[in-house]
């Protein structure tokens, strides 16, 4: 069911679709924890028959560790009846063949969990990576990437760890308290009952700290990835922030996000570390009750010195799983939450499917038409109020106006990023919702105000919209843009591996290699946003007349900043307010002396005054 935001209802009958919760807010209360393990369940199905495997050599390795202390009971009683060295022996072999096959099976279970639980992640992983593809542009919008980045590595490591260690430990922890309490009994009523007198303090203990570290830990990780985005967004903004000079209000901002992770960390770490404390404690008294007991109880002949033996060691063996039981109800409280953060991206809605009449594209005109469009963004104010005007197949169109005016969500809805609200687009006549959203981008070629390059060589990055284009057509598209010259100067030509975006060449040459990607893509359609802002007057030379061969015998659509840049335009659409206020060629326009001309005569006397 789509609305009309170029949104779609993404259903999961395992658990509620999370509410969606901006930069900053506190996530969501994990209250189903039985339907978040489930989901995470769900991603390890093409493991199942190696995870039963692991589960059934858990079960063998707990009988193991359950049996050596019995036996080890049994060669003490048998030692004191038969003190011959023989019997010794044949015990001492018995008890080393069992706990040589007891590490065997440990190895062999932690081994398979661990290629378990990456390939769950990786599943994981996959499957949170494509969805972000699929969601729309206003999802980032709203979202800071080292938020997301956080989600995608820290969330889905934290729940890689539990996997690895907590099923095993908690499955393992289970058998072998259930499985000492039935030996205890087995072997003497009256000294179990005694010995499971620290049970209540233990599970009312344990109670009162667990009910507090799940809270810290969902706390830990909801700050954890708020100061991921914050260092994330400093790291992108360092020119800025040094030439406002403001590292100092910078490094107090991280002091406090650091202080609030510190401060949930401590507290998750501090209750959790109350519990290997308590266990101690509880050991040592239960060691002091079997002494005690078992001491008169042998006096009395009820039990021999071999079941106090067996039963010390059962005790030790009873109250380490307790404590691990606790340790990792911890671990599994903080994966489910690291999970829930995943889940609320993976649960986020989709762009809106094509329509089922939409049908693909090869081949362009470029005759556009809006007609009486109105948009606005989620419970905000009208973005365009109805947008009337036609781009003829090869036109160039300006757009100017002031900042908010509405230029970007124009490109935006012809882009199909988003939906409108009323009114319709049509491409050579077609209604653009009929048509598929991927071949309409094939046809589109963007050059942005700031060129996003990738870490790979400049030959790839030209190709990044034609994989299969020669190596002489990338020449060629480079040669087009006046960038195969300073390409050739570089050590390894077009093999030169750039930087995470762009870094290590000039803005402009950014500028120039993006403008040759669009070339290579030969668009019927292209977006322009000022691409020679910011730009020498020399280079502005240069990318001008890449543009202009960019350019010929295209629809072009340029979001102007600097007016002299578009006097040459077909058509220039000035807005204000969400509204087409004015519209022709420049000329017109300055006869009109409207709201145009104010704004050329302002740039002028500010570049005079700047002069």
């Amino acid at each position: 069911m789509a609305d009309n935001k170029g949104y779609k209802q993404t259903e999961n009958p395992q658990i509620p679709r999370a509410r969606h919760h901006g930069i900053g807010s506190r996530p969501p209360k994990v209250e189903n924890i039985q339907a978040t393990i489930k989901r995470v369940w769900s991603y390890m199905r093409s493991e199942k028959r190696l995870f039963w495997l692991v589960l059934s050599v858990v079960l063998i390795s707990s009988l193991l560790s359950l049996l050596g202390p019995y036996l080890l009971g049994v060669a003490v009683d048998r030692v004191i009846e038969d003190p011959e060295t023989s019997t010794l022996l044949q015990m001492l072999v018995l008890l080393g063949a069992i706990y040589i096959f007891h590490s065997i099976t440990l190895w062999l279970q932690n081994y398979w969990m661990i290629g378990i639980s990456q390939n769950t992640v990786f599943t994981m992983r996959n499957h949170l990576f494509s969805h972000l593809q699929r969601l729309p542009i206003l999802f980032f919008q709203e979202r800071q990437f080292g938020e997301l980045m956080s989600r995608l590595t820290n969330d889905m490591e934290n729940v890689s760890r539990t996997l690895n260690t907590a099923i095993i430990q908690f499955t393992t922890s289970l058998i072998t308290i259930l499985g000492t309490i039935g030996m205890m009994l087995w072997l003497s009523p009256l000294l179990t009952v005694l010995t499971l007198t620290i049970v209540p303090v233990m599970y009312f203990g344990m109670k009162w700290i667990t009910k507090r570290t799940g809270r810290f830990f969902k706390d830990q990780q909801r700050e954890l990835g708020d100061m991921n985005g914050y260092v994330e967004e400093m790291f992108s903004g360092q020119t800025i922030i040094k030439m406002f000079s403001q590292e100092h209000s910078v490094i107090e901002n991280f002091q406090k996000k650091n202080e609030a992770l510190r401060h949930a960390s401590y507290w998750a770490q501090t209750y959790s570390g109350f519990i290997p404390k308590l266990m101690n404690m509880l050991n040592n008294i239960s060691f002091a009750i079997i002494v005690g007991g078992g001491g008169l109880l042998a006096v009395n002949g009820a039990v021999s010195i071999g079941v106090i033996v067996t039963f010390t060691t059962y005790s030790r063996q009873f109250t380490r799983p307790l404590n691990d039981l606790a340790n990792q109800f911890n671990m599994i409280l903080s994966a489910v939450a690291g999970a829930d953060r995943v889940f609320q991206i993976i649960d986020e809605t989709e762009e809106t499917k094509d329509e089922e009449q939409a049908e693909p594209i090869h081949s362009l005109n470029g005759k556009i038409d809006f007609r009486s469009v109105c948009f606005s963004y989620e419970d905000e104010q009208p973005t365009l109020k109805n947008i009337n005007f036609t781009a003829s197949p090869g036109e160039t169109v300006a757009l100017v106006g002031p900042t908010g005016a509405g230029k970007t969500t124009i490109i935006s809805l012809l882009s199909r990023f988003y939906e409108t609200d009323e009114g319709e687009i049509l491409v050579d006549g077609q209604n653009l919702k009929r048509i598929t959203r991927d071949s309409l981008r094939k046809q589109m070629g963007v050059v942005l105000q700031d060129a996003t390059l990738f870490h790979t060589t400049i030959r790839e990055n030209l190709r990044y919209d034609r994989l299969g284009a020669s190596d002489e057509e990338v020449e060629d598209a480079a040669k087009a843009a006046n960038a195969h010259s300073f390409i050739s100067r570089l050590q390894e030509g077009y093999d030169t591996v750039l930087d995470a975006d762009g870094n290590g060449i000039s803005h402009g040459q950014r500028q120039l290699l993006s403008i040759a990607r669009a070339i290579l893509a030969d668009p019927s359609l292209l977006i322009l946003d000022e691409a020679t802002s910011s730009i020498d007057t020399v280079t502005e030379i240069k990318i001008n007349e890449a543009l202009a061969n960019l350019m010929e015998g295209r629809t072009s659509f340029v979001i102007a900043h600097r007016l002299n840049t578009i006097r040459s335009a077909d058509l220039i659409l000035v807005l204000k307010d969400g509204e087409i206020i004015e519209q022709g060629s420049h000329q017109e326009l300055l006869e009109k002396e409207g709201f145009y001309a104010d704004l050329v005569r302002a740039q002028q006397n500010d570049n005079l005054h700047a002069g």
